[in-house]
């Protein structure tokens, strides 16, 4: 995959999708040390500190899984980049959908959309020492090394069911927990994980497109 790197951007995320919606027809991943308007999950803002790790990427619908659906895309993606993520720092795991934790701070997320035949996908992880609530990966990080794993890891097309079997077993120890649910925090004690990566909270089927 074709990589471009940035001194500094506003986001990402948009600038990718833009480009899509532009006529872009190839898979690229854009990369940034600085960002200025960085978007995080339920259209909150991502706010980042310089050389932390930024970048979002396009792949064409049809390259990727083919049991992919829409709505289990963020788990998907998200669950992909924290294998990798473990080959640097195994102390990190997955809170539902899209948020990666180390212990029991968030540490980065993934957004996920579909422009035309392309899912566009942008992840934050956090990799300087923050001053808010957030954490940071502690772990000297090779991001060139990092991206190229985690492309190849893509590229080798993991199915959606494959991926789903790994996150269940993962979903299980978060039961005490709480997620962000239409704007309320909500348990996931009595949640049922759906097999497209949904909810089932009190009979309503939850979704993040995220």
């Amino acid at each position: 995959m074709e990589i471009l790197y940035f001194d500094k951007i506003d986001s990402t995320q948009k600038y990718l999708a833009n480009l899509v919606r532009e006529g872009l027809n190839k898979e690229i991943a854009i990369v940034a040390k600085e960002q200025t308007a960085g978007v995080g999950s339920r259209n909150s803002s991502w706010i980042s500190n310089r050389d932390d790790l930024i970048f979002s990427f396009s792949i064409k619908k049809n390259n990727i899984a083919k049991d992919l659906m829409l709505q289990s895309a963020s788990i998907y993606f998200a669950y992909l980049f924290k294998e990798i993520l473990h080959e640097f720092d195994n102390e990190c795991w997955l809170k539902w959908p899209n948020d990666i934790y180390k212990k029991n701070k968030k540490v980065g997320g993934v957004v996920t959309q579909l422009i035309k035949d392309y899912f566009i996908v942008g992840i934050g992880l956090n990799l300087q020492k923050r001053e808010d609530q957030f954490g940071f990966v502690e772990r000297e990080i090779n991001v060139e090394k990092m991206l190229n794993s985690y492309f190849m890891l893509l590229k080798n097309s993991q199915t959606w069911q494959e991926v789903f079997k790994k996150f269940r077993v993962e979903f299980e120890k978060q039961k005490l927990l709480k997620v962000h649910i239409k704007g309320e925090l909500k348990t996931l004690k009595n949640a049922i994980l759906c097999d497209d990566g949904a909810l089932l909270i009190n009979n309503e089927r939850i979704y993040s497109l995220r």
